[in-house]
C-alpha cells in the first residue's frame, strides 16, 4: 500500500466543512482518526441524516468535491469516516480485530481474520467505542436526526455491519458491502436467518456485492468459493424478505470485491441523501424489493 496524499478535508470544500478528532481504544492498542463532513447548508427540521463509514482513511481519500456537490442537491448527510491514525488507506491489523466478531467454533476456518496472522474478534469492543464515545463526540452541536443514522462497511467492515445489525439499535440503515461472510463458516448468516422479525422493524439492511467477485469453483487460488458466498447471502436476504424484514440486495454487474468499495459507498451516501426532511412516522415490517446496481 502507498501512503495517501491530501484528502477533501485537507483541500477544503465549498459544500461541506470538516471536524477531525482522534480517539484511542480502551486497551490503548488501536488509535483512530475520525472525520465528520458536515453540510454547509442548514439542516432540515428533523436534522441531518448521518452515515458512519468504516475504513475512513480510504473513504476520505475517495470523496470528491463533485460528489459532495451531487449530495448537496438533495438532503445532504453528515459523513462520519472512522479511520485510523495512519497515512495508509487501511490499518490491516486494527481492522481485523475491530470489524470481526468472535468465532463461534473452534474448528479450522479457511478464510478467517487470522488467515494472514491478524487477530480478530473485537467487534463488540469497537462497537461500544463507536456508539458511546466516537458518535457522541462527532455529533456534538450538530443537528442529527437519530432516526436516520446509517452504517456502511466493506469486506471485514461489511461483516461488522451485519454483526451490528443483529446486536445494536443505534443505527437504522445498514449497508454491508462485499462482506467477509465465509469467515467462521457463515456463522453470521446463520444468525441472520434465525432472527426474530418483530425486533428489526425499525431497521433496513442492504447487502451489496459485485458479480465480478464470483470465482469459479475450480480456482484453487481463491480463499473461498465466492459464488457460493454470494448464493448463500442472497438466500439469506430472500429468507428475511419472506419473513417481512426490510432487507434487499444490490448487485453491481462485473465489479470485483475491491471495486465494490467505491460503488457501494457512493450508493449508500446517495440513498442517505434521499431521507425525508421531516421526522418519519413509525413503520412496521414490510417486504422490500431486491435492487440492481
Amino acid at each position: 500500500m502507498q501512503p495517501l496524499g491530501e484528502n477533501i478535508a485537507d483541500k477544503g470544500s465549498s459544500r461541506y466543512h470538516f471536524n477531525v478528532q482522534q480517539f484511542n481504544s480502551a486497551d490503548g492498542q488501536r488509535h483512530y482518526k475520525v472525520w465528520a463532513a458536515i453540510p454547509n447548508q442548514s439542516p432540515p427540521p428533523a436534522g441531518y441524516p448521518v452515515l458512519y463509514m468504516l475504513d475512513g482513511n480510504a473513504v476520505m481519500d475517495r470523496l470528491s468535491e463533485a460528489f459532495l456537490k451531487q449530495l448537496s442537491a438533495k438532503n445532504p448527510p453528515v459523513i462520519v469516516a472512522v479511520g485510523y491514525q495512519t497515512r495508509l488507506p487501511f490499518d490491516l491489523t486494527a481492522r481485523a480485530w475491530d470489524y470481526t466478531p468472535p468465532e463461534s467454533t473452534p474448528e479450522p476456518v479457511k478464510a478467517s481474520a487470522t488467515r494472514f496472522g491478524r487477530k480478530g474478534g473485537g467487534s463488540a469492543e469497537f462497537r461500544h467505542l463507536l456508539e458511546n464515545v466516537i458518535a457522541p463526540a462527532m455529533e456534538k452541536e450538530v443537528h442529527i436526526n437519530p432516526a436516520a443514522r446509517g452504517l456502511w462497511g466493506h469486506s471485514f467492515g461489511g461483516l461488522f455491519v451485519i454483526d451490528t445489525y443483529l446486536t445494536s439499535r443505534f443505527f437504522s440503515y445498514y449497508y454491508s458491502a462485499s462482506p467477509s461472510l465465509e469467515r467462521d463458516n457463515f456463522a453470521v448468516l446463520k444468525r441472520l436467518v434465525n432472527l426474530t422479525p418483530g425486533q428489526f422493524c425499525h431497521k433496513q439492511l442492504e447487502y451489496m456485492e459485485g458479480t465480478g467477485s464470483k470465482a469459479p469453483a475450480t480456482d484453487s487460488n481463491a480463499p473461498v468459493n465466492a459464488a457460493l458466498v454470494m448464493k448463500q447471502a442472497e438466500q439469506a436476504i430472500n429468507t428475511l424478505r419472506a419473513r417481512g424484514v426490510n432487507a434487499s440486495a444490490r448487485l453491481y454487474p462485473g465489479l470485483t470485491h475491491g471495486q465494490v468499495f467505491n460503488a457501494s459507498f457512493h450508493s449508500a451516501l446517495l440513498q442517505m441523501a434521499q431521507q425525508p426532511v421531516t421526522t418519519p412516522t413509525t413503520t412496521t415490517c414490510t417486504n422490500s424489493t431486491a435492487l440492481a446496481g
